[in-house]
This record gives structure tokens, sequence and C-alpha cells, in this order.
């Protein structure tokens, strides 16, 4: 059975679908992860939608959403990758280990910061998501 990793970050628009991606790219077949917002904006940027796309890790079902649409999902593992989220995180209904790896949102700047902004999820969230669900 697959593990359950939810990426969480404010905006949900951004980083935290190029982690959900990323991971369900790379990792996908022993994890799923999912994504949110603890104030989601509603709406995917488009610079992040189109490097996801341009590498083949988009899916049509990525979305901005709502902390409340995940909150019942029995998660194995939460990372937070802003720290506003990290310090808003909210109390899931079952104990689950969150971890915090903050990356410098992209938004705003050029496309090339949102390529860097993925290379260095790969080399740092990729391993250590891996590593928390799955030690010994």
């Amino acid at each position: 059975m697959k593990k359950k990793v939810l990426i969480l970050c404010t905006g949900n628009s951004c980083r935290s679908i190029m982690a959900e991606a990323l991971i369900n790219a790379k990792l996908g077949d022993c994890i799923e992860a999912q994504s949110s917002g603890v104030k989601a904006s509603g709406s995917v940027n488009p610079n992040a939608k189109d490097l996801l796309q341009e590498k083949g890790y988009w899916r049509e079902e990525y979305h901005s959403k709502v902390i409340e649409k995940v909150l019942d999902t029995p998660f194995d593992l939460i990372v937070t990758v802003c720290d506003h989220a990290k310090e808003t995180c909210p109390v899931f209904p079952r104990a689950v280990k969150t971890v915090h790896i903050g990356f410098d949102d992209p938004s705003g700047k050029e496309f090339k910061e949102y390529e860097k902004t993925l290379d260095l999820m790969e080399k740092e969230l990729l391993p250590a998501v891996k590593e928390e669900l799955f030690k010994k």
C-alpha cells in the first residue's frame, strides 16, 4: 500500500503543487502525494504549471485546494514547504508526523527561478520524504 504525504504551503499555487507533482512523478510507485494550502489561492501559478508540463509531471487533477478538503485524509507524513505554513499548520484528526523543508517562493520571478526551485526540491525534498516514510 502506498504511503500518503501532504505537501502544505500557504497559497497552494506554486511550491506545494510543484512538490506534489514531483513526488508523484518520481516516487509514485510507493508514495501518493497531495497538496493543500492553509489559505489556498484557488489557482495554480502559470509558470509552475508550464514547468511541470514541460517536465511531463503535470496532471489535470492538480489544483489549488483548501486544507479542509484534506483534513480527514489519513496521511503518513505532512511536509510544510513555506515558513507560514509551518507556523500555521492545523492539527489533523489523526496524529501525523510533520516536517518542514522550506523553499524560497519563485512566484513573480524569472522562469529559471522555478526551475531552480524544482531542482532543489528534487535534491532535498525527495530524499527527505523517502527517509521519513521508510525509516527502519
